[in-house]
């Protein structure tokens, strides 16, 4: 069962429609879907407006690993307190995607807002 998700920051959430996607991301929230956010940025803003729609967030700047590399996908699904498996993770480059699928997490390749909802609506029904 799918218990927990995870987003990239630019690509996915710097896309123009981003609200519609954050508004999910509370949703889910409400329905106790643990919720990160997962950048390759250095860290400084983690603190900033996007903190309250996540559980955790996690930079590579402060934890020393990167995507694709699977061990970030590890440690943030261990931030969430679930296993890999039970997370989805969003990202808009196919290569963190193959990453993530390596830490066993389930990849949404993010080419557009829509289309991520899309996705994310069939893997956490209502």
């Amino acid at each position: 069962m799918l218990r927990g998700l995870i987003l990239d920051f630019a690509g996915v959430l710097t896309d123009p429609d981003a609200k519609d996607l954050l508004a999910v991301v509370d949703d889910l929230r409400r329905k106790r879907i643990r919720t990160a956010l997962l950048s390759n940025a250095d860290g400084r803003g983690g603190n900033g407006p996007l903190a309250r729609h996540f559980d955790a967030l996690v930079f590579s700047g402060e934890v020393g690993l990167a995507k694709p590399d699977p061990r970030v996908f590890l440690l943030t699904a261990e931030r969430l307190g679930l296993p890999a498996p039970a997370c989805v993770m969003v990202d808009d480059s196919r290569r963190n995607i193959e990453g993530a699928t390596a830490a066993g997490m389930v990849g949404v390749h993010h080419t557009s807002v829509e289309g991520t909802l899309a996705e994310l609506s069939a893997l956490f029904p209502a």
